[in-house]
């Protein structure tokens, strides 16, 4: 990732930067503006997979969520803000979000289903930064998808592995799960979800027999 700017901004400062119409996307880092690099085919791939199982159990059971094509999280400290990979709305709670309709912002934790985050390079930034930034926005729900085993040891345990981490919001704190393998992914927002860790890693790849 690539700092664009050095000197600090505020969240509304941010916002009001950001470019109309912007090929890439950007966050704000400890006030700083930073440019988020390209996706890797892998990581679009797993994106793409998710989304469209996770619409699919919108419809199947008439859940009150949406999945948007952009937003942007504005967490409790006023330097920070996010672009999550897969974000779902919970459509009742996000009608009383103050910035959404005109700006796509989200500012509150219970206006969110579910985060996921797909790891890159800069494992630390989920794994550390974002965990805090949603454990304290009251998000109750976030995925850290680590499909390439990056993450740090005291993460994802030793030896590394691919692992998707399940985190649950209960009493103010994340309690997280470790899912690696075939065992069904347990989730508040998607009860009725059939996937497993393994079926989400095995997506980074398409093949002539399609993504799913």
């Amino acid at each position: 990732m690539i700092a664009t700017l050095t000197k600090p901004i505020s969240f509304d400062e941010f916002v009001h930067w950001y470019p109309e119409n912007a090929t890439c996307k950007y966050e704000l880092r400890n006030g700083a503006i930073v440019k988020m690099p390209l996706a890797t085919g892998e990581h679009s791939a797993i994106i793409g997979f998710l989304t469209i199982k996770l619409g699919i159990q919108i419809e199947r059971y008439e859940l009150p969520f949406a999945i948007p094509g952009d937003c942007l999280l504005k967490p409790i400290h006023d330097e920070s803000g996010y672009q999550p990979d897969i974000i779902v709305l919970n459509k009742v709670q996000v009608a009383e979000e103050p910035r959404w309709q005109k700006e796509s912002i989200i500012t509150k934790g219970d206006s969110v289903g579910l985060v996921i985050e797909v790891v890159s390079t800069k494992w630390q930034d989920d794994y550390l930064r974002k965990v805090g930034e949603y454990e304290q926005m009251g998000i109750p729900e976030y995925w850290i998808v680590d499909y390439l085993g990056l993450g740090g040891r005291r993460f994802i345990g030793n030896p590394k592995q691919p692992t998707l981490s399940v985190c649950k919001l209960v009493d103010g704190e994340y309690q997280v799960t470790l899912f690696t393998g075939n065992e069904r992914i347990e989730s508040w927002a998607f009860p009725e979800l059939q996937l497993s860790a393994a079926e989400i890693f095995a997506a980074k790849t398409i093949t002539d027999k399609g993504l799913i």
